[in-house]
């Protein structure tokens, strides 16, 4: 069997940490992007392809580096981009997992194929914890078009067999990471001394750190239990409102700043997210990573970026 992955959207913020993780477990890994990973290990094991996907040339690729798995990291991750730009949000998140599907059914139908979908399928959910049964209720275009993108990949595992899997990944943060909520608050504080934010204070989300997200979806890829069409949660599995968020950022940069919020709700947003871990944990999966931990690591990381301009 294949020792080599195919990972696209390789020079994303996710796409960084999950060649980062498969190099650790051993594995080749071909780097797939339109510019090389930043920060790129150096060394045997990675490949780096330069292609702006869909490309005409990956059917070759395919046949030559034979993956045993993709994991596609390559879309957009934007709320906002995706109302403002619902075409170009739907081309990249939508049209590109069918393009990929495809390509992967033509040319290498033993590869499993791991879709990094988001808890945006679920909307506001009606109960907390949310399982992977929970209705899917989308409430913005980025949603919609990734529940579109995990229907395609039940459809090529029912009707062609393919091996598919779908990650939805909660908040997920870390450094590299220069926009999104824990960075952004980060950010003003540092600028500004205070923490005048969005919001109510009592939004709340599931915060799952990077390296936790790339271990979680090389678990995806590899493990005999998953690829039958199936669709994991991947998150802490913690409840963390936004007012707790901005108390720990206080704390990690030794701020003193007490939190306000103008009570403004941004469109397209959940109110509450947090996820039941079961289906994973069952496979071995467990966060390692604190939220506490990873703040304070996010803090120093965009303190130094900050002081670097």
């Amino acid at each position: 069997m294949s020792n080599t992955i195919l990972v696209t959207g390789a020079a994303g913020f996710l796409g960084r940490y999950i060649v980062r993780q498969f190099l650790r477990e051993g594995w080749e890994v071909v780097a797939v992007d339109d510019v090389p990973p930043e920060n790129a290990p150096a060394g045997r094991g990675m490949r780096f392809e330069r292609m702006s996907l869909p490309d005409g040339r990956l059917p070759e690729l395919l046949k030559r580096a034979a993956p045993r798995a993709c994991v596609h990291c390559a879309g957009r991750a934007s709320v906002p981009l995706s109302l403002s730009e619902p075409a170009a949000d739907f081309q990249a998140n939508t049209v590109l997992t069918f393009e990929m599907l495809d390509a992967l059914r033509r040319h290498a139908p033993t590869c499993r194929f791991v879709l990094l979908s988001s808890a945006a399928v679920y909307g506001d959910p009606v109960t907390l914890p949310v399982t992977e049964s929970h209705a899917v209720q989308p409430i913005s275009p980025y949603g919609y078009h990734k529940r579109q993108a995990e229907i395609l990949c039940e459809e090529f595992a029912r009707v062609y067999g393919l091996p598919t899997v779908s990650a939805r990944i909660f908040s997920a943060y870390g450094p590299g990471l220069r926009r999104q909520v824990v960075w952004d608050v980060c950010e003003r504080l540092l600028n500004t001394g205070s923490l005048s934010l969005r919001g109510t204070g009592e939004e709340t989300r599931d915060f799952i750190h990077a390296q936790d997200v790339a271990r979680g979806l090389c678990l995806l890829a590899t493990a005999d239990a998953a690829g039958r069409g199936e669709t994991y949660n991947l998150a802490s599995g913690r409840e963390v409102s936004m007012r707790e968020l901005a108390a720990i950022v206080a704390h990690a940069l030794q701020s003193s700043a007490v939190p306000g919020f103008d009570g403004q709700v941004t469109p397209g947003n959940p109110l509450k997210w947090c996820a039941d871990l079961t289906k994973i944990r069952a496979l071995g999966f467990a966060p390692e990573i604190s939220f506490e931990q990873g703040v304070s690591g996010v803090a120093a990381w965009c303190a130094a970026e900050l002081a670097a301009r």
